[in-house]
């Protein structure tokens, strides 16, 4: 299994970033999907979740409403589409894969929103 996570770096408040996680070495369209975040001296917490089919998705309170996570299952790939980002934001964005086998996780992408 390989998660590769891209997209992250520094945005000013307000601004926007879309992250991408492309998955291989396992059937993508079986795993549930979802993006988790850290940010320094905090654990690390569940930013959204969607389903293998892609019917279903779930959001923390913090991020509903400015948030949107996707996939494309032919591409393999989960996104993570942030907008109106705050500095409460700023973390290290991890993708995880959870199915019959087990859970996966990407090495993480630095997301920044500072002035």
């Amino acid at each position: 299994v390989q998660l590769v996570e891209s997209g992250g770096g520094l945005v000013q408040p307000g601004g926007s970033l879309r992250l991408s996680c492309a998955a291989s070495g396992f059937t993508f369209s079986s795993y549930t999907m979802s993006w988790f975040r850290q940010a320094p001296g905090k654990e690390r917490e569940l930013v959204a979740a969607i389903t293998s089919s892609g019917r279903s998705t779930n959001y923390a309170d913090s991020v509903k409403g400015r948030f949107t996570i996707s996939r494309d299952n032919f591409k393999k790939t989960v996104f993570l589409q942030m907008n109106s980002l705050k500095p409460e934001d700023t973390a290290v964005y991890y993708c995880n894969a959870a199915g019959r086998d087990g859970s996966s996780w990407g090495q993480g992408t630095q997301v920044t929103v500072s002035s």
